[in-house]
């Protein structure tokens, strides 16, 4: 979860109602997080110092807190996709084999 938000901030700050959205979206509706557990991943990483989280302008009556990556955060996730990669590949070697 933690390198599935890592990522969306990457392109840029958001907010938890639309990361939960583009979770939803992107995955077409297969993976969908209780807002609850994102607001807890939002204070884990905030308190290991890779995203940080500040307050917008007023929209709609209030103001959303708003979340960042951190250059931390962006090595720390630079680090996961290596290793989700070379995960990956292993993983694709077994189920080859299988195919075959």
């Amino acid at each position: 979860m933690d390198s599935i938000i890592l990522r969306i901030l990457s392109d840029g700050d958001s907010y938890g109602y639309a990361i939960s959205k583009e979770i939803s979206d992107r995955t077409k509706e297969k993976f969908q997080i209780k807002e609850a557990t994102l607001y807890a991943v939002f204070q884990r990483l905030e308190k290991k110092g890779l995203i940080k989280s500040y307050y917008g302008d007023r929209s709609h009556g209030g103001k959303r807190k708003y979340y960042l990556l951190t250059r931390r955060g962006e090595l720390y996730l630079n680090e996961m996709i290596e290793e989700w990669q070379e995960i990956k590949e292993v993983i694709d070697v077994f189920l080859e084999e299988r195919e075959n």
